[in-house]
């Protein structure tokens, strides 16, 4: 992972909703779950099926973390607190960078988008998607959808990726494909 691949397009997947897309010239970081439980706990909640295949650590320089929702499956804070240092812009959907704040994460360094909003990381852009879910992290309930959820595309000088986040199906992947598309790699939840 050290080099990037020669095709301009690679995407390796960690688990999950974990994954390093590499797309000409740029790697992104999306939903990154290195914790062993998807939980407000250690202790407690759905725990993964494998380790994964790569230490934290091990992971090349990334130019941006991408993250579709705050549920503990796709919004890990021991994960984000352990590259909270690095120099990572953070992309998001709206409302979710007050978590990454509390958690170390420079202000300046979080982006916050609404969908169809896009972000331009090198010669790549990152547009927010239309994605038919909810958010929330309290046990309660009582955050729930207070923040935006997303699905998110890659738009690079020669090649395009989709990925639905969390989502059901919905019209609006339709107008995704219309308005983004034709993707190379599209990956579905």
């Amino acid at each position: 992972l050290t080099e990037f691949p020669d095709s301009g397009l690679r995407v390796t997947w960690f688990g999950h909703s974990t994954m390093l897309i590499e797309i000409d010239g740029v790697r992104t970081l999306v939903d990154p779950m290195w914790s062993e439980r998807a939980s407000p706990v250690t202790w407690a909640g759905p725990k993964r099926f494998y380790a994964p295949p790569l230490p934290l650590d091990g992971l090349p320089a990334i130019d941006a973390v991408v993250i579709s929702h705050d549920h503990y499956d796709h919004l890990d804070s021991e994960t984000v607190k352990a590259l909270a240092a690095r120099n990572i812009t953070w992309v998001m959907p709206l409302g979710v960078g007050a978590h990454l704040e509390a958690w170390g994460v420079s202000p300046s360094r979080i982006v916050e988008l609404d969908w169809w909003e896009g972000h331009q990381v090198g010669p790549v852009t990152l547009t927010a998607t239309p994605s038919r879910h909810f958010s929330g992290r309290s046990v309660t309930f009582g955050d729930q959808n207070a923040t935006l959820w997303a699905g998110w595309a890659w738009t690079g000088p020669k090649h395009r990726v989709f990925y639905s986040g969390d989502t059901a199906m919905h019209p609006e992947f339709v107008e995704i494909g219309e308005r983004l598309g034709p993707f190379d790699i599209t990956m579905m939840e």
